[in-house]
């Protein structure tokens, strides 16, 4: 253990962890504090955040509204993509990581701190997505995981320490689960979401209502897309945040985007998150609408093809990598021409495509038109059949000549 820290520039929630960590920090190392809290939307729990870090004993406490380059930068550059891990899961927390260590470096150089901390524990992904932002932006820092050092390894030995400094708990028998939340989504793990049978309590969820207690009248919504980014709802432009907000909004109210995954987590083991993410899920049925009418088809396959991996990086902390940056600049290539309308429906749960449209489409109604035409001869069809079945019959010839 590293005993010549001076300052440290804590990542912090205001949660148990955190604040337990902030208080376990000055007392094992006897040094300063600086609480660093990433404003990424979670709204109303920042005055609270703020207060319960100079109660705990920081020296200071620095909330930085990240919201709109956290949504910019990180989230639309993902969509743009369209990243999915596991096949459901839109990495709002793998998002916010790399978007919170450059804030955490940024802080650190500021205030003149030597090593940066984070509340992760030691089985989770968040340690790696943390560290390794940490390591890309300023390996110079000295890092400290209090979860790989101390000698409290459950969830009563944390309220017993919290009970002795004064540290209110926040998880009780009421919210038996941990929750994060930003712009894209909230995340709910641990607790009774541990028993993959147990049913997510209705009262658990925030960003949504259930899709039976949803209108019983559909919502129609037209998102307008430049470059693979959304600039527009119903005609009106808005930032890449408020964007975010407004269908966060709509998505709620509809009761839309609710995920129920057991996901691999990077270090190995299975894990239950439940999550919620009514705008992303609106922005990604939108976005793969328009694809289909902008996209070159060899294109979107290679594109399909790398997006797994693509997905992974993110998920795995790879934010700040050379390969991230490849990738990125590959992925954003395909979008250029990914301009123009998509019409949705929202229904109980459900996001409908009802249209699309776009100056840049591939989509040509005179060639793909069942009726009488003038650029397609269908006899052309029976070469391209021939020469495509070639491998199959000769296949078939070579088991026949075996029999």
């Amino acid at each position: 253990m590293t005993k010549d820290i001076k300052k440290v520039v804590l990542a912090y929630s205001g949660g148990l962890d955190t604040s337990i960590i902030l208080k376990w920090l000055i007392e094992t190392y006897d040094c300063e504090v600086v609480a660093y809290v990433a404003d990424l939307g979670q709204g109303e729990e920042l005055e609270e955040a703020r207060q319960k870090g100079l109660d705990t004993g920081a020296s200071q406490v620095i909330v930085d509204d990240l919201k709109e380059e956290f949504v910019r930068d990180y989230v639309f550059p993902a969509f743009r993509a369209g990243a999915i891990y596991e096949t459901k899961y839109l990495l709002g927390t793998s998002l916010a990581r790399p978007v919170i260590a450059k804030g955490q470096v940024k802080a650190a150089r500021e205030t003149g701190s030597d090593a940066v901390s984070h509340g992760s524990t030691g089985k989770g992904n968040d340690q790696v997505r943390f560290e390794l932002g940490y390591q890309a932006l300023a390996p110079d820092l000295t890092i400290i995981a209090p979860w790989r050092e101390w000698d409290m390894n459950s969830r009563e030995a944390l309220v017993a320490y919290a009970t002795k400094h004064g540290i209110p708990v926040p998880v009780t028998k009421a919210k038996p689960y941990s929750s994060d939340r930003n712009m894209l989504h909230i995340s709910f793990e641990g607790g009774i979401l541990e028993d993959p049978w147990a049913t997510p309590p209705e009262d658990m969820f925030v960003l949504s209502v259930s899709p039976q207690a949803a209108p019983d009248q559909p919502e129609e919504l037209t998102l307008e897309f430049k470059a693979g980014d959304a600039i527009a709802v119903n005609g009106e432009k808005l930032s890449p945040a408020a964007l975010l907000a407004k269908l966060n909004e709509l998505g709620g109210k509809h009761g839309v985007g609710r995920v129920d995954l057991v996901e691999n987590r990077y270090v190995g083991m299975k894990s239950r998150g439940v999550y919620e993410t009514p705008g992303g899920t609106i922005l990604r049925e939108g976005h793969l609408a328009l694809e289909s009418l902008c996209l070159d088809r060899e294109v979107l396959r290679i594109r399909d093809n790398l997006l797994p991996h693509y997905s992974e990086l993110i998920y795995y902390g790879y934010w700040f990598s050379p390969e991230m940056e490849l990738l990125q600049g590959m992925m954003d290539k395909t979008q250029e021409p990914v301009t123009g309308e998509v019409k949705l429906q929202l229904y109980k749960g459900n996001v409908t495509v009802m249209g699309r449209r776009s100056p840049n489409s591939l989509y040509r109604p005179d060639i793909a038109t069942f009726e009488a035409d003038t650029v397609y001869d269908q006899a052309d069809a029976t070469g391209f059949i021939q020469l495509n079945g070639l491998r199959l019959r000769i296949r078939h010839a070579l088991e026949q000549a075996k029999n």
